[in-house]
């Protein structure tokens, strides 16, 4: 790849309107769930996916049942989305990602949360 082309592509990279969000790894098994906030939704999902494809565990607070019941028995469910503003920080948008996150939590019965 010649260096202006690998400088367009870092420049498109760097102009993406990121979206970040509340999403939840759920075991369809026992219906538990593993919620997150996550500054690149799409990012982590394909995380998600990738980690089904290889059989490896997303998130160590699930090993356990994604050992015992499978990948499979896990799906990525998006529960919010949220624009990073062009105006916020990095820190800002984790912030209010992380309270987001603090309020879906108190929407769940705590016996389904990891």
């Amino acid at each position: 790849m010649d260096k202006e082309k690998k400088k367009e592509l870092q420049a498109t990279y760097k102009e993406r309107k990121i979206t970040g969000g509340i999403c939840a790894i759920k075991n369809i098994a026992n219906g538990k769930m593993l919620i997150s906030s996550v500054v690149d939704l799409q990012a982590y999902k394909n995380r998600y996916e990738f980690s089904k494809i290889t059989g490896s565990c997303v998130n160590k607070i699930i090993e356990k049942d994604w050992n015992e019941f499978g990948s499979n028995s896990f799906e990525f469910v998006a529960l919010e989305e949220l624009e990073k503003k062009e105006t916020q920080t990095d820190k800002e948008f984790a912030e209010d990602l992380e309270t987001l996150e603090e309020m879906w939590l108190e929407k769940v019965n705590p016996h389904d949360i990891y």
